[in-house]
């Protein structure tokens, strides 16, 4: 099972990743856990320094801006 995490404090482009990663996840039929993660302190942990940002595993896919579900499709493959 794939570990989807979206780094954020709660701002709306957060949450249009988050809802963009869940999007993404269903139109795969994948089995994911997506997770928000908003403790500045565990965002930090990942070397994050512009949200929103996306994980996969563990790895940063993306950071700084809002990708579409067809993106994150792409980096679920």
């Amino acid at each position: 099972m794939k570990k989807i995490q979206i780094l954020g404090t709660g701002c709306p482009k957060c949450k249009i990743l988050m809802a963009n990663a869940e999007a993404a996840v269903k139109a795969l039929a994948i089995e994911a856990q997506v997770e928000k993660v908003e403790k500045i302190t565990d965002i930090i942990k990942f070397g994050v320094m512009i949200t929103p940002a996306l994980v996969v595993d563990g790895q940063v896919k993306s950071a700084g801006k809002v990708l579409s579900s067809e993106e994150i499709k792409k980096m679920l493959k």
